[in-house]
């Protein structure tokens, strides 16, 4: 009886508080490693490829920790970034609400999971093995239950709360967070066509996909961190599992050019541009709001309350195609209240432009840039000056 009763305290491990907890977030990181560089990086968008004994090792640990099944997570993944932010999107919080998601993601998720035509359409390509047909997808509860098995005979009764943590990591962190605050608040390195935003910089609890609006605007990429300051910790697994050899990145977000060239204007520089249009569209916006800003200290500009000045800004930053009417109509009223932003704006549509003509040939868009860089170099502005010269540097 002693004996039962202290297993029911201890286990067998006899661990202390401080070790229990330390188990409990090594394995939830486990799970979210696994979730974002097995199921997300490497089967959904395919930017890497594992070695098998890694994505068998992702498999497995994630039958015992959250009995989601590979095709049924993929097809819903690639679902919504077929249709993100409109109808059909699976987990949107412009389309249910960001409590819906924020707090019953999961079961959107398995309503989703639950539709052939999604598996059938966007499941292509996930392993479809002897384990997978007769263990992983067909006993998914099996896992979860052998790991609170597991987990009760390590610690006790204190076993069950750490498995319900287990359980609820990624409901909470992937399907809450990164659905639901991922799409709804947080800063923005690209304007595009949906709301996803980065959540914090730093992407080490959520394994670097804190940083969505890097994601949604590179989706293949196997890198989610773009800008100096963030970190993805999912990455720098991916690089120690590529110097061992168990990994291959097929994939990464373009990189600007480090260091300024004046090279002729040539089809190579129509590709590049193309190659690295968000990270130019970007820079473009920025280009605005500095000039915005730099009329405001000279006092060219009239006063602007703070709230005022950073909506103002954002209508500047944004790439006008991705406004709503509203945001046009206040984008519209601005450009006549400040008549020397129209030919910044004019010059930034007619740039955004060139990369939408999917017919042209390499030779018709050269044409046009070279017109385009010739006009932004008799503007007389600064800063469209510069960055015509820039463009150069994309050969």
């Amino acid at each position: 009886m002693v004996y039962i009763l202290q297993f029911l305290d201890s286990g067998i491990l006899q661990w202390g508080p401080w070790q229990i907890i330390a188990y409990t977030a090594l394995t939830t990181h486990i799970t979210i490693v696994a979730v974002t560089i097995y199921l997300h990086r490497s089967q959904a968008h395919l930017a890497l490829k594992l070695h098998p004994a890694v994505s068998h090792a992702f498999r497995f640990w994630l039958w015992l920790a959250t009995g989601m099944v590979t095709r049924e997570w993929v097809a819903v993944h690639r679902k919504h970034h077929a249709h993100c932010e409109k109808e059909g999107d699976p987990h949107s919080p412009g389309v249910f609400g960001i409590g819906q998601v924020l707090f019953k993601g999961t079961e959107l998720y398995r309503c989703e999971a639950r539709c052939a035509a999604t598996l059938q359409r966007y499941g292509a390509g996930t392993p479809d093995d002897w384990l997978e047909r007769h263990l992983y997808s067909r006993c998914p509860w099996q896992g979860v239950g052998l790991l609170l098995v597991a987990d009760v005979l390590m610690f006790g009764a204190i076993g069950v709360s750490v498995w319900g943590v287990q359980m609820l990591w990624i409901p909470v962190c992937a399907a809450g967070i990164v659905n639901g605050l991922g799409h709804f608040s947080g800063y923005r390195n690209f304007d595009g066509p949906t709301a996803a935003t980065n959540i914090l910089p730093l992407g080490i609890l959520i394994g670097g996909e804190e940083l969505h609006n890097n994601h949604h605007t590179f989706p293949t990429s196997a890198k989610l961190s773009v800008r100096w300051f963030e970190l993805d910790i999912g990455w720098c697994y991916i690089q120690l599992l590529q110097a061992l050899g168990l990994a291959h990145v097929r994939a990464v977000a373009p990189r600007p050019p480090a260091r300024r060239c004046d090279l002729p204007l040539s089809a190579r520089t129509v590709t590049g541009i193309g190659t690295h249009r968000n990270h130019l569209m970007r820079k473009y916006g920025i280009m605005l709001v500095r000039a915005f800003r730099d009329e405001l200290r000279r006092g060219a500009v009239g006063g602007y309350e703070a709230r005022s000045r950073a909506q103002t800004e954002r209508l500047l930053w944004r790439e006008p195609a991705y406004l709503s009417d509203a945001e046009r109509r206040a984008l519209t009223s601005l450009l006549k209240q400040h008549q020397w932003l129209a030919p910044l704006q004019r010059m930034r549509e007619e740039f955004s432009q060139l990369w939408e003509r999917k017919c042209a040939t390499p030779q018709e868009l050269l044409a046009d840039l070279v017109d385009w860089c010739d006009r932004a170099q008799r503007s007389g502005i600064p800063a469209l000056r510069n960055f015509a010269s820039e463009l150069r540097s994309y050969g």
